[in-house]
C-alpha cells in the first residue's frame, strides 16, 4: 500500500542562492527594503552584543586619531559613529541607496559599488566592513580593492558571522540563527530577507581560504579572533609595503 504525504508536512525546496550579477541585485534590493528597521533587528537579534564587537573592531584598527578610515557596507551608520566616537575621520560606502537614505551617521557617504570603489590609491589609513562580506559577489576583487586604496601600513577590520565550534554551542547556534532569526525577522521587518540571512553563510570561505585571499592580495598579519564562542569573528590585517602617507595623518581631513 502506498502511503500519502500528509500536505504540510514537507518544506518546499529552497531556491539555490544566487550568484554575479543575480546575487548583486539581490543584495542591493534586499537591504533597500529592511533599511527603515535594520538597526532594531540587529540589536534584538544580537541581545546588543553587535555595539560592542563593532568597538572592539574599531579598537582593533590601532589608528592615530584623525586617520582616514572609509567604512564598507557602512549601512544605517553604526561603524561611522563609532569610528567618529574613537577619533577617526571615518566615511562610509554603500551599495544600497535605502541604506544610505537610513543613514545617520553625519558623516560623508558614498554610493558604490565594493569592487569598484571612487577612491584614490592608497589614500586611507584604515577600513573597516560590517557583517557584509558574504553579501559580496567577488570576495576576492573586493579584498584587492581594499590593498589598493589603503595606504602602506594600513589596517583592515571586518567583522562576520561565524559558526562555533564546540558541539553544544553550535547546536544552539545553529538553531538561534536559522530558526529565531528569520522569525525575528519577518515580525519586525522583511521575512524573505531574514530566511536569506542564514542561508548566506555559505558563501563566507573558511579561514585558511581567506586568509590566502588577503596574502595574495598584499596583507600581511592576518588574525582572527573569535567572538562569543565563535558566533562572530573579527578579521584583522596591515596591508603590507612602507611609506607615509596623509592618511595617516591625525587631521588630515574626512574625505578620501
Amino acid at each position: 500500500m502506498t502511503r500519502r504525504r500528509l500536505p504540510g508536512r514537507h518544506r518546499p525546496p529552497e531556491h539555490p542562492l544566487p550568484t554575479g550579477e543575480d546575487k548583486t541585485a539581490l543584495v542591493r534590493s534586499m537591504f533597500d527594503t529592511i533599511a527603515p528597521r535594520y538597526d532594531l533587528v540587529n540589536r534584538v537579534m544580537t541581545f546588543g552584543l553587535d555595539v560592542r564587537w563593532r568597538r572592539r573592531a574599531c579598537r582593533a584598527l590601532g589608528l592615530p586619531a584623525g586617520s582616514r578610515v572609509l567604512d564598507v557596507a557602512c549601512g544605517t551608520g553604526d561603524f561611522l559613529r563609532e569610528l567618529r566616537r574613537q577619533g577617526m575621520a571615518p566615511v562610509g560606502v554603500d551599495l544600497s541607496w535605502g541604506m544610505l537614505a537610513a543613514n545617520t551617521s553625519g558623516e560623508p557617504l558614498v554610493q558604490a559599488d565594493a569592487t569598484q570603489l571612487p577612491v584614490a590609491s592608497g589614500s586611507v589609513a584604515g577600513v573597516t566592513c560590517g557583517y557584509a562580506l558574504r553579501n559580496l559577489t567577488d570576495l576576492g576583487s573586493v579584498l584587492a580593492e581594499l590593498a589598493r586604496v589603503l595606504a602602506p601600513g594600513g589596517r583592515i577590520s571586518l567583522l562576520e558571522v561565524s559558526e562555533p565550534t564546540w558541539a553544544p554551542l553550535r547546536l544552539g547556534h545553529r538553531l538561534w540563527f536559522t530558526r529565531a532569526v528569520p522569525l525575528i525577522g519577518a515580525v519586525l521587518s522583511d521575512a524573505e530577507a531574514y530566511r536569506y540571512l542564514p542561508r548566506s553563510v555559505a558563501y563566507l570561505p573558511d579561514e585558511g581560504t581567506l586568509r590566502s585571499l588577503l596574502v595574495s592580495v598584499g596583507f600581511s598579519g592576518v588574525n582572527r579572533r573569535s567572538l562569543l564562542g565563535g558566533a562572530s569573528q573579527l578579521v584583522t590585517a596591515t596591508r603590507s609595503g612602507t611609506g607615509t602617507s596623509r592618511a595617516s595623518t591625525p587631521g588630515a581631513g574626512t574625505g578620501p
